[in-house]
């Protein structure tokens, strides 16, 4: 438990300062005529350029890796402050939401297909594996999320989130070229995802056992 607790906490902390750095920028960002789904496109294609540059590795790792890292980085920093922008300008919209929730799953997808397909090219068809299973858990951890929430439910628990997928393909790339195998954060990638769906699985079961029990006692 206090190992678990420990986790959360580091997690909190650089949460909560991403969000504070966010926030500074967001409301100069506000005073502009900037919207919040103009951000979430421009993150988006972003990321899209990433997903294009990778598999031209082949060429020049450094220049392609390090070109599609910086790009997958870039994207997911508009990507957190599209929500803050929509929030502190008071332009939150359901579809702005909803198409934000969109981009997030299918660049981080894009960006996974081009790792595969590097993988692919050189005949890894492990790593390939593992690549599909990282993207079938990225897309349930944030499902699961959605589906906790949508009953009223805490969802959020786990290791696996986006800010930390966001994370482990960044360094994966940058390190790549320096002789890191690539093929390592894909595993950890995959393991943690998996992990924090299972985590959330127990939470949400947890969470309507507390409920039940709670209402059995009045």
């Amino acid at each position: 438990m206090n190992r678990t607790a420990a986790v959360g906490s580091v997690k909190q902390g650089y949460t909560d300062g991403t969000r504070r750095l966010a926030s500074r920028y967001v409301r100069r960002l506000a005073r502009t005529r900037v919207s919040p789904n103009a951000l979430t496109t421009a993150g988006f294609s972003l990321c899209a350029a990433a997903a294009v540059a990778i598999p031209f590795e082949d060429r020049n790792k450094y220049l392609f890796y390090w070109l599609g890292a910086a790009l997958f980085i870039v994207g997911s920093i508009l990507d957190i402050l599209d929500g803050a922008l929509a929030r502190e300008s008071d332009r939150a919209t359901p579809f702005g939401e909803f198409l934000d929730s969109l981009a997030d799953r299918v660049s981080e997808g894009f960006v996974l297909a081009a790792i595969a397909l590097v993988f692919a090219r050189a005949g890894d068809e492990v790593s390939v594996v593992f690549c599909v299973v990282a993207v079938a858990g990225s897309f349930l951890v944030s499902y699961a999320r959605a589906k906790a929430e949508l009953i009223g439910l805490k969802g959020d628990v786990g290791i696996g989130s986006r800010a930390e997928r966001v994370i482990v393909i960044s360094s994966g790339l940058i390190l790549a070229p320096l002789g890191v195998p690539l093929q390592w954060f894909i595993y950890l990638l995959a393991a943690t995802a998996w992990l924090t769906v299972v985590h959330r699985i127990l939470s949400v079961r947890n969470q309507l056992r507390k409920e039940a029990h709670g209402f059995d006692q009045r």
